[in-house]
């Protein structure tokens, strides 16, 4: 069963990338030699690999590629840095006034 993995870089202006890729190694090592020139990460590089998981499933690896692209800075932190506890109160709620 082929694996894809959620990847997060830190780039060199301290910025974090989120992306999916089925090949990991090749992809960072793409980002960083200028294989993607119209990629956000272009011009931060060099990039460090801080945070990736795998998933079986492509499909849903893509969806919480998504969601974590949608992440504040501090909660993609508390991933990175495995504070669980710290993303449940990092959720942002709207309440209905």
């Amino acid at each position: 069963m082929k694996k894809s993995s959620v990847y997060i870089v830190k780039c060199s202006d301290n910025t974090y990338y989120t992306g999916v890729s089925s090949n990991l190694e090749s992809r960072i090592y793409k980002h960083n030699v200028v294989f993607y020139p119209d990629c956000y990460t272009f011009k931060r590089r060099p990039l460090s690999l801080v945070f990736y998981c795998e998933f079986t499933d492509i499909n849903f690896a893509i969806e919480k590629e998504k969601q974590i692209k949608k992440w504040s800075r501090a909660k993609k932190e508390a991933l990175i840095n495995e504070d669980f506890d710290a993303l449940v109160n990092l959720t942002k709620k709207k309440f209905d006034e």
